[in-house]
């Protein structure tokens, strides 16, 4: 079996108990914690009678490993049960929600990762100068500020005050009819089906929100890319480099190869903690993305969806994950043995 095909096997094999392992935990605390889905559902209106008839259509009064036995076969078939907030399927929600949640996050660790990683760089090459100074400042700027604070002050300012940025609310102006959905996302929608109108205003609803989460991604690469590149650039090749006299450009691009597999590793784990944390922004800029369904399904207690937004964060990682230990092992030798 080629070394690749051997290497999707073993993470697979491993990945299977690992989100065995989630789900569970994950089934288990949406369980034990203090909110009762079922007093929601029947309303203030409900009597004891209702209560116990919805909580058995439920099963929520069998034991939890009962419970959790009839949900692993209900998933086998795919089936991640019925959303109670929408009173839909959590398959279905998943699917039309993760589009928009994936353009975000992947647009904005793309910019930090075109913007971190050559700061990083260029500050290794002098460290504690001033380039080098200020990006660690930076850095430590964008690692302090909260995302949702970030995101609020940004709509004060380019929203509010200054009238540059359209009304937060949605990925879509209103005022705008909405492209026909192929890929999920509406801009590159939007793009295929030659609205104008509908691009521009979904790409003028992106800027605000990329923009925040691109300065939170930003901060972690420049500060990561600038501690592997001051100790590539300590290294005896990259001396024997400087001391045959070849330019700065060629130096950079030696010590970009040999930093490339931890920054592209790190930037990896950057997208999926991203991923996990667009929640917040989501929920600022009222995005409508697989993020602020969770955080609803959270806050109201809805454990089919909560059990199947925490299984698709868990599987968005180990896709990511195996995706970037492939890379590696196309630009490092070493990595395939």
């Amino acid at each position: 079996m080629p070394t690749i095909g051997r290497f999707l096997l073993r993470r697979l094999l491993v990945a299977v108990p690992v989100l065995l392992g989630i789900l569970f935990l994950t089934f288990m605390l949406v369980r034990i914690g203090d909110q009762d889905p079922v007093a929601m559902l029947a309303g203030p209106m409900a009597d004891a009678p209702m209560l116990a008839r919805i909580r058995a259509e439920l099963m929520l009064d069998q034991p939890l490993l009962t419970q959790f036995w009839a949900y692993l076969g209900r998933l086998v078939q795919g089936d991640l049960g019925m959303s109670w907030q929408g009173n839909a399927k959590v398959t279905h929600e998943i699917a039309t929600l993760l589009p928009a949640t994936l353009e975000l996050v992947t647009l904005a660790v793309g910019i930090g990762a075109l913007v971190g990683v050559p700061l990083g760089l260029h500050a290794a090459e002098r460290p504690n100068g001033w380039f080098d100074q200020a990006s660690r400042f930076g850095s430590l700027f964008g690692f302090s500020l909260p995302t949702y604070w970030l995101g609020l002050m940004a709509i004060f300012i380019f929203f509010y005050l200054l009238g540059w940025a359209p009304a937060p609310m949605g990925r879509v102006s209103m005022m705008v009819t909405p492209p026909p959905v192929v890929t999920g996302s509406v801009l590159i929608d939007s793009i295929l089906a030659g609205n104008v109108e509908a691009a521009w205003s979904a790409a003028s609803q992106l800027v605000l929100p990329v923009g925040c989460f691109a300065i939170v991604a930003t901060a972690p690469i420049v500060k990561h890319t600038r501690a592997i590149a001051i100790e590539v650039m300590g290294s005896d090749y990259i001396r024997y480099a400087r001391a045959c006299g070849f330019p700065r450009r060629v130096i950079r691009r030696i010590a970009l190869r040999a930093a490339l597999v931890p920054v592209i590793t790190f930037v990896g784990s950057e997208f999926t903690s991203l991923l996990a944390a667009a929640s917040l922004i989501e929920f600022v800029f009222s995005w409508g993305g697989l993020g602020h369904w969770g955080l609803n399904a959270i806050l109201l207690g809805d454990f089919a969806a909560v059990q199947g937004y925490v299984l698709t964060l868990a599987i968005a990682s180990v896709i990511i994950f195996a995706l970037v230990d492939l890379t590696v092992m196309l630009l490092e030798p070493r990595a395939r043995s």
